[in-house]
């Protein structure tokens, strides 16, 4: 599994023949600095964690363009639905599809989710992470945006996940020191990637906090700058 952040919560992730772009925000985003071409070649696949612009982003038209299929909550899907997308594999909570080299189950993320109509919010189904489990191979957590939550615990109990994406920027999710001692608690990771940090000025803009809190643990913490990739 190869892994290419794109700042935020943008990744790209190959598994066998799969191209999937997560929470693919690209256009509008400062710290996506590279080609936006290249990045959403091959598209197969678009995961998207919850509704809010900055993780939906250009999932619309990387759709349109590439053909991938979007694979996130059934009210997520429905908006874009009516939106014109075409090809979507809906889901809730708790829920797993298969997509070939890969599966994806829905869980819980403690956030929220919605767009803005006439300046009032619009409810987008629930938030949620995902667990993407390559056949035989890594099973990587990526979190959304969330708090700590217990249900962190069961998580970590059934799904056992290897590798995580955690986002660490505060003020709208967790912020390096609570990540850390959610990532501890909970779990036993062998790489984490920090996320959601430095993409505006509210957030923290570095995650620092996230690995001065992982300092002694067993767990590998990888900080890729924005366009890098860190393969499992």
């Amino acid at each position: 599994m190869k892994l290419t952040w794109f700042g935020h919560s943008a990744f790209r992730i190959e598994i066998g023949k799969a191209v999937v772009l997560l929470d693919p925000f690209l256009t509008g985003n400062p710290s996506f600095t590279g080609n936006r071409a290249e990045a959403i070649a091959g598209a197969t696949h678009v995961l998207l964690t919850h509704g809010h612009s900055d993780h939906v982003g250009d999932a619309l038209s990387i759709a349109e363009e590439t053909g991938a299929k979007v694979v996130t909550n059934y009210d997520l899907c429905m908006y874009l639905a009516a939106k014109g997308l075409k090809a979507f594999d809906p889901m809730n909570c708790g829920g797993t599809t298969d997509q070939g080299d890969f599966t994806v189950t829905l869980t819980n993320a403690l956030h929220s989710s919605c767009d803005f109509h006439d300046g009032i919010s619009h409810a987008l189904g629930n938030p949620n992470g995902l667990i993407i489990k390559q056949k035989g191979g890594v099973v990587l957590y990526a979190m959304g945006d969330t708090d700590m939550m217990p249900d962190m615990g069961l998580i970590a109990e059934y799904h056992k996940p290897t590798h995580a994406l955690v986002p660490v920027g505060d003020r709208f999710t967790m912020g390096g020191d609570a990540a850390a001692f959610a990532c501890r608690k909970f779990f036993n990771f062998d790489t984490v990637l920090p996320c959601h940090y430095a993409t505006f000025g509210l957030l923290d803009q570095t995650a620092d906090k996230f690995v001065a809190g992982m300092s002694g643990s067993k767990t590998r913490v990888a900080v890729p700058k924005s366009g890098d990739s860190v393969t499992f």
